[in-house]
This record gives C-alpha cells, structure tokens and sequence, in this order.
C-alpha cells in the first residue's frame, strides 16, 4: 500500500510540474502572440501607406509625404547610430534625434488623419495642408541638416586619416629607395670632368 501511495505521490508531483510547465508556455506564447500583433500591425500601415501614395491627388500626396519623413527619420537615425558606433562626441544630437523622432511621429499621425479624411470626404481644409507641408519641410530639413554636419565631420575625420596615411607612405617610400652611393657620385663627376677635358681642343 506503501509503494502505490508513493507511485501516486509522483506521478501527482510530475503532473503538477507538467502543469506548471505549461502555464509558463501559455504565457509565453501570449507574450509572443502580443508582440506579433504589434508588429503586424505596424507592417500593415506601412503597406497602406505605400499603397495609398501610388494614386493621385492631395491623399496620395500626403502619403508620399509620409514615406518621405520616414525615410528621412531613418537615414538620420542611422547616420547618428554610426557616428555613435564610431565613438564620436555627439554631444545632445542623440536627444534632439530622439525629440525629432517624436516630433514626425506626431506630424505624421496628422498626416495620416488627413490623408484619410481627404480619401473619404472632399471637403478639406486646403489651408491645413499647407500648414503640414510646411511643417514637412522644416522636418525633413533638419534631418538633412544633422545629416550633412555628421557627413562633413565623418568627411574631415576621413580627410585627417588619408593625409596621415599619404605622408607615411611617402616617408615609407624614400626610406626603402637606396641612397645613392657617394663613391659612385665622385665616379661619375670624374668621368664627367674626363669626358670635357677630351672634348675640348
């Protein structure tokens, strides 16, 4: 009776594990599931976007907009990413990418909201799009402005590098050149001064 209570006692245990061992299956695959959802979800926006900007008009326009700050937020985020992986001193720019980087999420919701209501109404605030490609325009700006002050020093950092590099070679180069050999100097003077001596009358 002994050994069946015990028999019954593991397998209760291991039962219990396998139990325990699901749950934090479960949630895990919940957690996953969440963040699969997320991501979809995003992608799917991204797609309309690039969908909606192939047609004509003000919508399609303000979604080309919207693939335009994109990708201008991007490459200055990446430029920045790449400074920062070089360690240079950046100083307060990875904050003002990051103020920036909230600033175009928020133009490009407005962006999205007219671009969607413009699809779906006819009656629409001219003068609210020009307010958002002005907007646009200072966005877009900056990030080209962070860009380009990044590019300038990666390009003077590059230029110190390369005169670096040339002198060294230069110096490598004449020091593996054989320095002429002073006897063979006076050799060819004497020649030289042989060869005159003969030719004069």
């Amino acid at each position: 009776m002994a050994k069946i209570g015990e028999f019954l006692v593991i397998v209760l245990v291991i039962l219990a594990f396998l139990l325990l061992l699901g749950g934090v299956g479960i949630y895990v695959l919940v957690k996953l599931g969440k963040k699969a959802a997320v991501k979809a979800k995003q992608a799917t926006a991204r797609l309309s976007t690039h969908v909606n900007a192939m047609g004509t008009g003000d919508a399609a326009e303000v979604e080309r907009l919207r693939l335009d700050l994109r990708r201008e937020v991007t490459l200055t985020r990446q430029a920045v990413e790449h400074a920062q992986s070089l360690g240079w001193g950046l100083g307060d720019l990875p904050r003002l990418l990051a103020d920036l980087t909230a600033q175009a999420d928020v133009h490009d919701g407005q962006l999205g909201m007219y671009a969607q209501q413009r699809r779906l109404s006819p009656y629409v605030d001219h003068a609210t799009l020009d307010r958002l490609r002005e907007h646009q325009a200072k966005l877009t700006a900056m990030c080209a402005r962070i860009r380009a002050d990044l590019l300038g020093d990666q390009v003077q950092h590059t230029a110190t590098g390369i005169a670096d590099l040339h002198s060294r070679t230069d110096l490598e180069i004449e020091a593996r050149r054989h320095a002429p050999d002073p006897l063979d100097q006076i050799d060819e003077l004497y020649r030289r001064s042989m060869e005159e001596r003969r030719d004069r009358p």
